[in-house]
């Protein structure tokens, strides 16, 4: 199983040293951090030598990171340290096959937003998705929004989604942004949690932020008419209190989701149904490829495994063997 590392950063002597805090915005070059004694929002940067320990990203520090700030002899504030982390959630930064890109830290929930339609989320985005979440020890669910533009096609989809995920053990919640149909039921699932929203571009995150939290104003944008995709509205990772207890981190909208750090013998583990069935194979090595003896083969053949999630799982495989030819986004 993945494990967060400890991420620890340098102090000088001539520092002073201002407390801990939550980070609560980062913009790619600074960060907004809400100090833990004060409750006030401080921007603060990070200098160039700090780094993280065991692994490469393209970013140090994440919204949801509690850091250690001290004001430095430039009157700047600076993060000095970030705390162990109890899990995060990451994926292979786009264009690099060897950097990541942590979403969030010390998490609750990893939501994911989901749209049959204007765009279309591919079912192998959902699956890479929750075998990560799977992979850091993040409960997930799955937020089917813009249900009020379904046809009677989408609806006998969302339906089979929600069988499918449902069955493995995924909680699926049908909304709307725009009606506001399931918006309460998605509250109470977010009551007093730290909760991450993410998403293609054009899902719907921002709309569905703005009825979660009145208010709050998100910018919205529209999906482009020529390639179907969502354009970028928020452009940066921020955390957002929601009314009724708890906390949202919006991240921007994701066009790929590459999978990092994970073993070929270990992706089964974070398929519920792969894992189950796999308990059968007659070698504890199998990779369920058509091996002598595999379990998970026949059961795919037998529709007790989703070919779909199968074909997310091979698509991890040949990710792993194959890193060249995952370097663009999905």
């Amino acid at each position: 199983m993945i494990k967060a590392n400890i991420y620890m950063g340098k102090r000088k002597e001539t520092d002073r040293i201002l407390g801990k805090g939550l980070v609560v915005r980062n913009t790619g070059s600074n960060y907004i951090v809400r100090m833990e004694d004060t409750g006030e929002c401080i921007p603060c940067r990070v200098k160039g030598n700090f780094r993280i320990k065991g692994i490469r990203t393209t970013n140090p520090i994440a919204v949801g990171d509690i850091v250690s700030v001290s004001k430095a002899a430039d009157d700047a504030d600076y993060i000095t340290s970030v705390e162990p982390r109890r899990n995060y959630i990451i994926r292979r930064a786009s264009n690099l096959s060897k950097e990541s890109h942590i979403l969030a830290a010390n998490l609750d929930l990893a939501i994911l937003v989901v749209s049959l339609r204007e765009p279309s989320t591919p079912t192998t985005f959902i699956d890479r998705f929750l075998a990560t979440a799977e992979a850091y020890n993040i409960p997930a669910m799955l937020v089917l929004n813009k249900s009020d533009i379904w046809d009677e096609d989408d609806r006998d989809l969302a339906e089979g989604m929600t069988y499918l995920y449902d069955s493995i053990g995924y909680e699926v919640i049908t909304v709307s942004a725009r009606t506001g149909a399931g918006i309460d039921e998605l509250k109470d699932k977010l009551k007093d949690k730290v909760s991450l929203l993410a998403g293609n571009s054009g899902v719907g995150k921002s709309s569905l932020i703005n009825a979660l939290v009145p208010g709050a104003d998100l910018k919205t944008g529209k999906v482009s008419d020529i390639h179907h995709q969502g354009m970028h509205t928020t452009t940066f990772s921020e955390m957002v209190s929601l009314p009724g207890g708890g906390e949202l981190i919006d991240v921007p909208g994701i066009r790929g989701f590459g999978t990092i750090d994970f073993k070929p013998e270990e992706v089964s583990h974070y398929f519920p149904e792969i894992f189950k069935f796999s308990e059968g194979c007659r070698y504890s090595d199998c990779k369920h490829t058509g091996e002598p003896g595999c379990a998970v083969v026949p059961a795919v053949a037998d529709h007790l495994i989703a070919e779909s999630r199968y074909a997310s799982y091979l698509s991890i495989l040949d990710e792993i063997e194959n890193p060249e030819k995952y370097r663009k986004p999905y």
